[in-house]
């Protein structure tokens, strides 16, 4: 039986005075409470909500923005922590749906644990079912928990690893700004770590905490409240900042949630491109997925081969052929902060792992170093992904058991595509992925097959952006380049003869003939670099070791070569299967 109830109230100052009940739940109890107008909504709690209403009936901000109606939510057994959990949770929520505009900053969204709080948690599910019938809400839970801009919001609730980098970050960017100091900062995690979660909260906050006044008071229950107080917004006077983004499907994505985020605009979402030809230099340029940026390599259109070196010739005085995008990032900024993980290198003109590594070293020299430790996608957590990346590079001593992540090994693929459509009818965000290890023949004839194996035939993704999100994904293969940065709940990989097993050696090996992606194995004759099989291998290994860590519920593995199926038969195949 629920205790809470949902008091839908005018939120105007002649009915103010009506508000307070005999019993006190207005003026002297926690609560939460949501104010709307036509495409706005502003969620915060309270243990006073007449003297909260008066302070926010008072601010220009919230009279501009015509927020007519408030909700609020009381229930007997609230305390304070219970209402901060609910605050959060309904922000996450209301950020997800798009249906508002959510008008709160960004102060850190607490995640902290309380006594009873799984009650509590199922009590937020039938509180979120009343709002969304009211109207609040334009999507059911899972449909929002599926969303790109619930995925990439920027109101999401940061582990400890994430919110203790994101402290540091900011106490050394503002200490070097105040000296008038540059500085590099590298965040480095494995897959699932949320590092471009860090990159897009952050731009977040620094936007916030530039447009406070004084009049805006910060909650001291928030994780930054410390960066909202006189000084901080005044270092940030005029502070040029951009998310760079090489990645276009990714961008894409990143974009439309700029694009329904008050403070941040779609504008701010770069291409590295866009940062080298950039006439004004940033203060501050965050790069998320920096081991995508390129060095000097033939680039997929002649125009960019022409734009990388006159912005070269621009940024140094020469085309210097060793120069990268990363250069350009450094060059047209004071302060960098790469996002990076070495690991999802996956064409050789992403940027050489020496460079990486000069970059990693040179950020803890300097004490700018954060590493993201928490697994925060994959329900088996961070032992899977290193399990995986060992079973790829051949250095797995012993086969791991994940009983709570429903990884399964398939021989027959068209059984795994009926397992992954059962998934995606389940809980959506189900799909099937693999290396380039097939012609894209649909690409020039839509009435083509790529993949023709047991009986099923299949094509490539039709969609270069958003491609998950699509329709008709579910019955299509993702590339690498639609799904790296994205989460799915179910994966089913299917793993091609680009990536075989040499029994006789017993090491995996790569097969140039098999793997169809020009870029992903093409020379580099401008700077006379020759990409042998042990280097396309690490590309072709890293693909895989992307794609089989997109699945937080489970992943499928399909695979074509019959003496790679054997060997990772014993990696992936006796896994308990948990229950759905």
């Amino acid at each position: 039986m629920t205790s809470f109830r949902i008091e839908h109230l005018p939120f105007n100052k002649a009915t103010l005075r009506d508000w307070a009940l005999p019993d006190g739940r207005h003026s002297n109890w926690p609560v939460v409470y949501a104010i709307n107008g036509r495409n706005q909504v502003y969620i915060g709690e309270t243990l006073n909500a007449v003297v909260r209403m008066r302070q926010h009936l008072d601010s220009p901000s919230k009279q501009q923005e015509k927020l007519g109606a408030v909700r609020i939510i009381v229930d007997d057994t609230f305390n304070k922590s219970a209402c901060l959990d609910l605050e959060s949770y309904l922000i996450r929520l209301f950020a997800g749906d798009g249906r508002f505009r959510v008008l709160n900053r960004n102060e850190g969204i607490t995640d902290a644990d309380y006594f009873d709080r799984a009650r509590y948690r199922a009590t937020f599910t039938e509180i979120f079912e009343q709002l969304r019938a009211q109207g609040l809400f334009a999507r059911s839970l899972p449909e929002i928990e599926n969303s790109d801009l619930f995925k990439l919001s920027p109101y999401k609730a940061l582990n400890q690893d994430q919110a203790v980098a994101i402290e540091d970050i900011l106490e050394g960017l503002f200490a070097d700004v105040e000296r008038g100091e540059g500085s590099t900062i590298v965040v480095q995690g494995d897959p699932g770590t949320g590092k471009t979660v860090v990159g897009i909260f952050l731009m977040k906050l620094l936007r916030d905490i530039q447009m406070s006044t004084p009049s805006h008071k910060s909650d001291a229950d928030s994780l930054f409240s410390e960066f909202f107080v006189e000084g901080f917004p005044e270092l940030l006077r005029d502070f040029r900042m951009g998310l760079v983004v090489p990645q276009q499907s990714l961008r894409a994505s990143i974009k439309d949630v700029f694009r329904r985020t008050p403070g941040l605009h779609p504008s701010m979402v770069l291409t590295p491109f866009e940062v080298g030809k950039s006439v004004e230099r940033f203060d501050l340029l965050i790069v998320d997925e920096s081991h995508r940026l390129t060095q000097r390599a033939n680039q997929s259109a002649g125009t960019l081969n022409r734009a990388f070196t006159d912005i070269t010739r621009s940024l140094f005085g020469a085309d210097d052929l060793s120069r990268t995008q990363l250069d350009w990032v450094r060059a047209q900024s004071a302060h960098q902060i790469f996002l990076l993980d070495a690991a999802q290198s996956v064409r050789p003109a992403d940027l050489p792992a020496q460079v990486l590594r000069e970059l990693v070293d040179e950020a803890r020299k300097t004490r700018r170093h954060y590493p993201l430790l928490s697994q925060m996608r994959v329900l088996a957590g961070g032992d899977y992904i290193s399990y995986v990346r060992d079973v790829l590079s051949g250095e797995a001593a012993s086969v791991l058991a994940f009983p709570t992540y429903d990884l399964r090994f398939f021989d027959d693929l068209s059984e795994m595509a009926t397992a992954i459509r059962d998934r995606d009818q389940e809980v959506g965000l189900a799909r099937m992925v693999s290396g380039y290890a097939w012609d894209w023949k649909s690409r020039k004839d839509s009435a083509a097959f790529d993949i023709e194996l047991d009986g099923i035939r299949l094509r490539w993704n039709r969609m270069q952006v958003d491609w998950i999100n699509s329709p008709g994904a579910i019955d299509e293969v993702g590339s690498i380049h639609t799904v790296q940065g994205y989460d799915l709940n179910y994966a089913g990989v299917i793993i091609g003869r680009d990536l075989r097993f040499d029994r006789h050696r017993g090491h995996l090996r790569v097969d140039r003939a098999s793997y169809f992606d020009k870029k992903g194995k093409e020379n580099n004759p401008a700077r006379g670099l020759i990409y042998t099989d042990d280097d396309l291998l690490r590309f072709v290994t890293n693909i895989y070791g992307v794609l089989l860590t997109r699945g937080m519920r489970g992943t499928y593995v399909y695979v074509c070569d019959p003496d790679l199926r054997e060997y990772l038969r014993q990696f992936f195949g006796s896994n308990p299967t948990p229950a759905l």
